[in-house]
């Protein structure tokens, strides 16, 4: 959810940008476009299709999150040199780190799910096991690199809640970036950036 306000905001903040200074708006040239969709495959099978998500074991699910969180970083690197790629890139980095020490899954405490789900619910779910699709529940002292975890959330006035992480935060700020500003008037170079 954060990601897809991130790109909303960014388009539309792009669109304002460019009608300001009368220019057509240019989305980003990304290289190697298809190692972003190749990087969301893996996510779509295990989060977004019901048929696959209850029957991959857990031990593929953290298999398939890392090697997606890998091609984003893969993604990103070849892309660096866009302006808002090193935001992005360097979140990608954070989430990767702390899915990796902690058993391949996003790291959630008991606290930050008590406000996504019931109280009965959550007592079906033992520490240590899978909460929703990508995350791990764990209290924070059990947590590795616990201020890197799901660990925000929006106000509770807000329609959707969802847990999110500090890599989540630089990612959607590098997207927003990235949209946001004409591709014709700002990116980056070799001796710099270009404005």
């Amino acid at each position: 959810m954060v990601l897809l306000l991130a790109i909303v905001a960014g388009l539309l903040a792009g669109l304002v940008w460019s009608r300001w200074r009368r220019q057509p708006y240019r989305s980003p040239q990304l290289q190697h476009l298809w190692l972003a969709f190749v990087a969301f495959l893996p996510q779509f099978v295990v989060v977004y299709l019901p048929t696959t998500r209850n029957l991959i074991p857990d031990w593929l699910v953290a298999v398939l999150l890392i090697v997606s969180q890998i091609m984003l970083l893969v993604f990103a690197w070849v892309n660096r040199r866009m302006i808002g790629m090193l935001i992005l890139l360097g979140g990608a980095a954070l989430n990767l780190a702390v899915m990796t020490t902690n058993s391949g899954f996003m790291p959630i405490g008991p606290q930050t799910a008590s406000r996504l789900v019931s109280e009965d619910v959550l007592r079906n779910f033992p520490l240590g096991s899978r909460f929703g699709i990508k995350d791990i529940l764990l209290r924070p002292e059990d947590t590795r690199l616990e201020l890197l975890a799901d660990r925000f959330l929006p106000p509770t006035w807000f329609p959707y809640q969802v847990a999110f992480s500090l890599g989540d935060v630089f990612i959607a700020l590098g997207i927003f970036w990235l949209l946001s500003k004409p591709q014709s008037s700002v990116q980056f170079t070799q001796k710099g950036i270009s404005v």
